[in-house]
C-alpha cells in the first residue's frame, strides 16, 4: 500500500489529529478522481482536526473550509496557523443542516469519513448538500460501509459488536441510489476501496489504547470480510444536463 502525497506527512502528526481510519489515505485515494485545481473553492465537510483540509491546501492548492460540528474552529485555527495553511483554509463550527454558505458557492465539496453520520437519509442531498456546489462541481465522500446489503441490517459475524449508529453503513450501490435518483448529480465513480481492513487497522490499534475504543475486536470479528470503505464521486448536473 503505497500513498506517496501522504509519505510527506510526519506520522505522529496524522495520529496526534487523526478521529478514524487513515483519512489521509482515504483523501488521497479519492482524489485520484477528482480533478482539483488551485484557487477552487473547496468544503471539507467532517474535517474533524482538520488533516484532510491540510492535506487538500498544500496538495492542490484549493481554499478550504474546514466544517466540523464536534472540534471548536478555534482549535482548528491553531492547528492550520501551525500547519503554515491559515491562509488558504478557513475554520467553520456549523451542523451539516445548518450550513452558513451560499448556494452555488462550492467548486467541490469533499467528506472523508463523515457523510454517513448526516447524509444517509434520502433528502439531505437535495435538500442541503447539493446547493452549496455550483452546476457541473464536484462531490466526492468516503464512507465506511458493506460489501452489500443485509436481510438484518448487518452480517450475522458482526451482531455481537452492531450499535444502533452502524445501521448507516450500508452498499456502494445503496449509496449511488440513493444519489442518482435526486437527479441532481451524475456519479463518475464508485468502488470499494482496496483493502480496506489495513487503512482501518492502524487507527482501530491506537484507538484501543489511546480511546479505549473496541475497533480491532471489530474487524477480527469481520471473518466474511463484509467490512467496506466506500468511495463516490459526482458532478453536479446543470439545467441543461437534466
Amino acid at each position: 500500500m503505497k500513498y506517496k502525497r501522504t509519505e510527506k506527512y510526519d506520522y505522529k502528526w496524522i495520529q496526534e489529529n487523526w478521529m478514524g481510519p487513515h483519512p489521509l489515505w482515504l483523501l488521497e485515494d479519492l482524489c485520484e478522481h477528482l480533478d482539483l485545481q488551485p484557487g477552487m473553492k473547496v468544503l471539507d465537510m467532517g474535517c474533524g482536526k482538520g488533516l484532510t483540509s491540510v492535506f487538500l491546501a498544500k496538495e492542490y492548492g484549493v481554499t478550504v473550509f474546514a466544517n466540523d460540528l464536534w472540534i471548536s474552529a478555534t482549535d482548528n485555527l491553531k492547528r492550520f496557523e501551525e500547519a503554515g495553511v491559515s491562509d488558504k483554509v478557513y475554520p467553520i463550527h456549523a451542523e451539516a443542516h445548518a450550513l452558513p454558505y451560499a448556494d452555488g458557492f462550492f467548486d467541490a465539496a469533499i467528506s472523508i469519513d463523515s457523510y454517513h453520520y448526516y447524509g444517509a437519509s434520502e433528502s439531505y442531498l437535495p435538500s442541503h448538500y447539493a446547493k452549496l456546489v455550483k452546476p457541473g462541481g464536484q462531490f466526492g465522500i468516503v464512507i465506511p460501509g458493506l460489501t452489500r446489503e443485509f436481510e438484518k441490517g448487518y452480517p450475522s459475524t458482526l451482531e455481537k459488536h452492531w450499535e444502533a449508529e452502524l445501521f448507516s453503513f450500508h452498499s456502494k450501490d445503496w449509496w449511488r441510489h440513493l444519489w442518482e435518483k435526486t437527479g441532481l448529480v451524475e456519479i463518475s465513480t464508485c468502488y470499494n476501496i482496496h483493502n480496506p481492513k489495513e487503512i482501518w487497522q492502524p487507527w482501530a490499534i491506537w484507538a484501543k489504547e489511546h480511546l479505549k475504543f473496541n475497533d480491532d475486536e471489530f474487524l477480527l470479528a469481520d471473518t466474511d470480510n463484509e467490512l467496506a470503505l466506500i468511495a463516490m464521486v459526482a458532478r453536479k448536473l446543470s439545467l441543461s444536463d437534466i
